[in-house]
């Protein structure tokens, strides 16, 4: 049902793969919409535990494409309208309240674990989708710039919130002002990725590492730790402390807590239910 992406489910992942490869799969209004409509598929498959979002071909995303911000110059900043109402998606993950519910910071509200496997350029709003995933596998090759500064723009689509807190101010700012490139290497030393990988094997590295999530970890307690870490962050410690003990009492009771116990008594791997969304 996809133009512009690849979908698949090889359980327990699903990979998310931006096909515009000619142009270093640059977003399009299109691919945006099948973007989000396949993540909200993942996230209700009972099969998924994880997910992996990546680019075809050498590149992960370059951003928006250059055509339509072209178009955008010159009518004055209008965006393009489009019916793209066949690829309407789930609005937010309403546990996680209204400040994860927008067109881009959703990735953060997703119940499942993002992992970008950045395999080449991450630009603009494509580097926006990497640092907004949960952890970032980055290939050698890959470069990181903002590019906001040289198209005239400001620090767009959450880039101005995922940066400080992930490098500190100043070098969010160096990044954001110069817009230079940073290869796979400094990336992963500064904090921009989570593991460095070779070329080619960034998606298949990430895979793995959901593999032994789903082999070792309750899906329902990834869903609600990812939960805790974003909401947490801007929380004063004595409400963050009220939740998680609220969330800690929850847990104690689920079939999960006796199935971790029992498995690590009896010494085999755990066997434990899948989250069910909508």
């Amino acid at each position: 049902m996809y133009q512009e992406i690849l979908y698949e489910v090889d359980e327990p992942v699903a990979v998310v793969t931006m096909n515009r490869p000619a142009s270093l799969n640059a977003f399009t209004a299109l691919m945006l919409a099948e973007v989000r409509h396949a993540l909200a598929e993942a996230e209700r498959d009972e099969r998924v535990v994880g997910i992996v979002l990546t680019g075809a071909g050498r590149g992960f995303c370059a951003g928006m494409d250059m055509n339509a911000l072209n178009t955008m110059s010159a009518s004055g900043g209008e965006r393009e309208a489009e019916d793209l109402s066949h690829l309407a998606a789930n609005p937010g993950n309403p546990d996680m309240g209204d400040n994860f519910a927008h067109i881009y910071d959703h990735l953060l509200g997703l119940r499942k674990p993002l992992i970008a496997a950045v395999n080449g350029a991450a630009a603009g709003l494509g580097m926006s989708y990497a640092l907004l995933a949960d952890l970032r596998f980055v290939e050698k090759t890959a470069k990181f710039t903002t590019a906001f500064s040289a198209r005239g723009l400001v620090a767009e689509h959450g880039m101005s919130w995922i940066l400080p807190r992930l490098l500190g101010p100043a070098k969010a700012l160096d990044i954001l002002w110069t817009a230079r490139r940073i290869a796979g290497e400094e990336a992963v030393a500064m904090g921009l990725g989570d593991r460095l990988c070779e070329t080619g094997e960034s998606v298949d590295d990430a895979k793995e590492y959901v593999r032994q999530l789903a082999a070792t970890a309750a899906p329902l307690s990834l869903m609600i730790m990812k939960q805790q870490v974003y909401k947490h962050i801007d929380m004063p410690i004595g409400p963050a402390m009220d939740e998680t003990e609220r969330l800690m009492d929850e847990s104690l009771v689920r079939p999960d807590f006796r199935e971790g116990v029992r498995s690590f008594m009896e010494k085999r791997p755990p066997n434990f239910d899948r989250v069910k969304v909508g």
